[in-house]
């Protein structure tokens, strides 16, 4: 979630450690006489105001790379002082070694929304050369709307950037929402997995999860964790009922043929009450019933809204949790240390594939991923487009793996990497990590993506109204999809 003005988190430029660009500089450089960010020294720099009242200047010879809605790219390795420069991560992860790999390039780094934000830099005329955001709704809620998008098709080609070594759930779900083309290249996949505390299993000599493991059986051990003992409460298992229905592993998309990629928003039909998505919602609805289970968030498993620490038996989250469960400095926000440092001496981390819905399945939820897009304005295409070439190359896939993030280029250099840069890992069974494969979207030619509201099926019709999981999953399709399209279209958005 994003955070609030008034917590300085982010990244200004990246110095020497990146390489990416910059393009549409419209505005006037700048005049100030003091400069925080040095790059306002450069000719032509464009100072971007915003609401921290910092500098943040962009020159027209640099590659500027903008990311956004991956928290570790924020974090900073320090946290002295008000404005935390959080760079250093991105360098660390990937940007050192982009920056050897493009010597000559003048790269600028930045990171939403410390000191800028997209509406920020539209408004003084700055369009990065690449920006960095995941696909799967942040196309359709920023980018397009920004008018920064483009088909990179051809471009792909041109630059000789394989799609087809690349994870396919990723390109899949790229291309769902890309109007009939393909808008950007994937880059890593914060993946879903299965984290359980062994502390709570022992305790009541019950079978750690596996690879292979089917919903029903991790059921039953939600069920014989979910208990009281004494003055104590366990509970079984908590995964997000409205992050499972969008990214379900039946690759099921809710959004009808209507005949074109850009329908008018009262063309658009879903179809929330298929089989596929009925039995995603009956399994999960399963979790939810069992008495004392009831649902918080998934951050329980460590410290979220229960009042104690290591009280929750398994969760699915995400994979960027898997280093801060274990301590490490580099995924965890700077304000968040000293207490999770507390808080994981209650956790005896265990982590495995999410459960499958049969047995024989090999399929994890769709991609939870990060992609690259050169933007349409870049006014440095092919350099730009190099740049995403080498980093879905084996080398860079192998400096992020070995970072913790999942690689959407599966290489046994790039599994075997995973992990090796983070010290806090050395002693974890990541083998799970690489286990199946991403569900792939199926049926999105024709169809146009919209941010529907999932969260109406489970937290208000059945957690708030009572509802069971079938009339939940109807009445979302008929009345409160409809609704939700019908204001946002009113409101001037197609998202």
């Amino acid at each position: 979630m994003q955070k609030l003005r008034n917590r300085f988190k982010a990244a200004i430029a990246i110095s020497a450690a990146a390489v990416i660009g910059m393009a549409g500089l419209v505005a006037a450089p700048s005049t100030a006489a003091a400069a925080t960010d040095p790059d306002c020294e450069l000719p032509g720099a464009v100072n971007v105001p915003n609401g921290y009242d910092v500098d943040f200047c962009v020159a027209p010879d640099q590659v500027f790379i903008f990311a956004a809605n991956y928290k570790p790219f924020e974090y900073s390795q320090s946290d002295s002082g008000d404005h935390q420069d959080a760079s250093d991560n991105f360098n660390m992860i990937i940007g050192d070694k982009l920056q050897a790999a493009f010597p000559d390039v003048d790269i600028k780094y930045a990171t939403w929304d410390y000191p800028v934000r997209y509406d920020e830099l539209q408004e003084a005329g700055v369009v990065p050369d690449i920006v960095l955001d995941n696909p799967r709704n942040r196309i359709d809620r920023d980018l397009e709307p920004l008018g920064w998008v483009q088909d990179l098709t051809e471009q792909i080609e041109t630059a000789g950037i394989d799609l087809d070594a690349l994870n396919k759930g990723a390109v899949e779900q790229v291309k769902s929402r890309s109007d009939g083309g393909i808008y950007g290249v994937p880059l890593f996949v914060d993946d879903y997995v299965l984290y359980y505390n062994k502390n709570i299993f022992d305790k009541y000599n019950v079978k750690y999860p596996k690879a292979g493991w089917t919903y029903k059986k991790a059921l039953r051990a939600a069920k014989k964790l979910t208990r009281d003992d004494g003055t104590d409460h366990y509970k079984g298992y908590m995964q997000h009922p409205d992050n499972y229905l969008e990214l379900n592993q039946l690759g099921a998309y809710p959004f009808l043929d209507t005949g074109s990629e850009e329908p008018a928003p009262e063309d658009i039909k879903v179809k929330l009450t298929s089989a596929d998505f009925q039995l995603a919602a009956n399994t999960m609805d399963k979790f939810l019933s069992i008495r004392g289970n009831t649902f918080t968030t998934v951050d329980d498993l460590v410290k979220g809204d229960m009042s104690r620490p290591g009280h929750l038996a398994m969760a699915v989250d995400t994979l960027s949790k898997l280093p801060k469960y274990n301590g490490s400095e580099l995924f965890t926000d700077p304000d968040d240390r000293e207490a999770y440092a507390e808080w994981i001496k209650s956790v005896d981390l265990g982590v495995a594939p999410v459960p499958v819905l049969q047995k024989g399945s090999k399929a994890t939820y769709q991609p939870n991923q990060i992609a690259a897009f050169v933007t349409k304005q870049s006014e440095q295409q092919e350099l730009s487009m190099e740049i995403v070439k080498w980093m879905t190359s084996e080398p860079a896939q192998i400096a992020l793996s070995r970072h913790a993030l999942k690689p959407v280029l599966e290489t046994t250099a790039t599994e075997k990497s995973y992990g090796a840069d983070i010290p806090e890992l050395n002693s974890v069974d990541t083998s799970a990590i690489f286990w199946g494969e991403n569900a792939v979207i199926k049926d999105y030619e024709n169809t146009e993506y919209w941010d529907i509201p999932y969260y109406m099926v489970f937290r208000q019709h059945v957690l708030t109204d009572g509802m069971t999981a079938p009339a939940a999953l109807q009445v979302t399709e008929e009345e409160d999809v409809p609704a939700y399209i019908a204001r946002q279209a009113e409101a001037g958005n197609d998202w």
